[in-house]
């Protein structure tokens, strides 16, 4: 296991895990390409062994063939070197969004990380110009659609290769310049690429895995704030801490659940004595959230196993074993494992978001929270009839948690026969990123419109019952959000917290729990 040092990230073919992918695509650390001997040397065996076997008339796919279904085409000796600039000039051809920052820096990182594996048959100075790039912050600009995840994330990472090769465009100081000029700022040549370093570039899953880390990330920061925020709205409802017992959790034990119920415990301070008048059962939103939110957590868990392989993989084609020269072909480039994953853990993080809303729908309605004025208004007197208190925020939040939802639906399932029927089932691994990436977003604006009514909630509660405080961790929590978020008791417009919370949230600004 790789044990950076404090400021930096060693790429030595050691194994790296999530959080190293996310610190250097938030530019919390550094990337240093190893100089050992063993690893250079490993290596530079792998590149060795495609200049063995063009000097001994082999064949290699993608070396001495064309691509894909062209496989069966033979390349002239004098052409082989042009190859690999051809890939990545047809594959050219990514629409949409493009990659922000963030998400390029991890992409690279991740193709580094599998390239230093030393069994893409790839020289030493490709490795050296990416780490280069990543650690100037040489950016490619890299479109999110076009990729099938099999081949790989062909047409997203052409313009990687490209980058490398002072083509295209590069973002670079904040500014969007030819990617020649990039190179040359940071003191930088283009690549002239070696047979097969097209293909080690782009012939994996680096689109889809890089990806895959930020939204683990993210979501794990999530399944903390949304237990956080069931916390005050239990408090707000005044709802019974008593459905979080430890004694009822270790009958149904579920790593996830037990967790969670357990924060919840300790946010409440659930050994307090209950109300008398207290309903004995809260409505399930309230109740069932460690079922919920356990599943999240759960679901992370066996997820980070699949990520962190496909992070430590090699997952080109062909492959190369730099100890005995043998070419391995195969399709590791296909990535059914984090498509899969993708696909379960959008479908996590959505089920939160709409656990969220359902508990704000009580919030709202004096005919479920027990006390509270209609739409959590602070307003009083004579104006309180024309103020609206958070209805409108209610109605956002269903909105995004509606869209959520809308994309639950599994991407993996819809593979698609393309490239003449040689990449005839394909993982759509990026696409079920990408848009987990989309879920996680939309419940991260649900979040923060939650953390405004929690705000509200508990302060209104308090209000009615002064002598029944929240406990002291909540207390201090509604005193953090009460120095963000003023309370609403006059209608005003809420744009703008909502962009200052998810600012906050985006950037885990809050510690929850060890």
């Amino acid at each position: 296991m790789c044990e950076p040092d404090k400021d930096r990230v060693l790429f030595d073919g050691t194994a790296l895990r999530v959080e190293h992918i996310v610190d250097l695509a938030k530019r919390r650390r550094e990337p240093e390409l190893s100089v050992d001997p063993d690893f250079v040397g490993r290596i530079r065996r792998g590149a060795s062994v495609i200049e063995r076997l063009l000097a001994e008339d082999g064949v290699i796919y993608g070396v001495t063939t064309g691509y894909g279904d062209s496989c069966t085409v033979s390349i002239p000796p004098e052409l082989i070197q042009e190859l690999p600039h051809h890939l990545y000039t047809y594959h050219g051809c990514g629409l949409g969004q493009e990659l922000d920052a963030e998400q390029v820096r991890a992409v690279m990182a991740v193709r580094l990380a599998s390239l230093c594996q030393g069994m893409s048959g790839v020289s030493y100075e490709l490795l050296d110009q990416l780490a280069a790039c990543l650690r100037c912050d040489v950016l490619p600009r890299m479109p999110t659609e076009g990729s099938v995840g099999a081949s790989g994330d062909l047409t997203p990472l052409s313009y990687l290769a490209a980058m490398l090769c002072g083509e295209r465009e590069a973002r670079f100081a904040g500014e969007t310049l030819p990617a020649a000029e990039a190179l040359c700022r940071i003191g930088r040549q283009p690549l002239r690429l070696r047979p097969k370093e097209g293909l080690a570039i782009m012939n994996g899953t680096a689109v889809m895995t890089g990806l895959a880390c930020l939204a683990l990330s993210r979501a794990a920061y999530l399944a903390k704030l949304a237990t956080r925020i069931t916390a005050c709205n239990v408090y707000a409802t005044g709802g019974n801490a008593h459905h979080f017992d430890e004694r009822l959790f270790r009958a149904k034990p579920h790593p996830g659940m037990l967790r969670t119920a357990e924060r919840l415990r300790g946010d409440l301070a659930a050994d307090r004595p209950p109300r008398n008048e207290q309903r004995i059962q809260d409505r399930y939103s309230l109740r069932c959230a460690p079922h919920v939110i356990g599943v999240l957590e759960d679901t992370l868990e066996y997820l980070r196993g699949w990520i962190e392989t496909e992070l430590n993989s090699a997952n080109d084609n062909p492959l190369l074993d730099p100890e005995d020269g043998r070419v391995l072909h195969g399709g590791h480039f296909y990535g059914g494992h984090v498509a899969q994953g993708m696909d379960s853990l959008k479908a996590a993080v959505a089920n939160v978001a709409d656990l969220l809303d359902r508990q704000l729908a009580l919030l709202v309605d004096p005919k479920y929270s027990h006390g509270l004025p209609a739409n959590l208004s602070a307003a009083r007197g004579e104006r309180a009839a024309i103020n609206h208190g958070l209805k409108a925020l209610q109605i956002a939040v269903s909105a995004w948690t509606a869209e959520a939802l809308q994309h639950g639906m599994p991407v993996s399932v819809f593979s698609r026969s393309t490239e003449c029927h040689n990449q005839d089932k394909v993982s759509l691994g990026t696409i079920a990123a990408r848009q987990c990436l989309r879920v996680i977003e939309l419940t991260e604006q649900v979040t923060a419109g939650m953390l405004i009514a929690a705000r509200q909630g508990m302060h209104l509660r308090y209000e009615l019952e002064p002598t029944r405080g929240p406990s002291s961790v909540l207390a201090a929590w509604l005193e953090e959000l009460a120095a963000q978020v003023p309370l609403v008791e006059s209608d005003r417009a809420l744009d703008v917290d909502l962009r200052t919370l998810l600012e906050l949230l985006r950037s885990e600004t809050w510690r929850l729990y060890a």
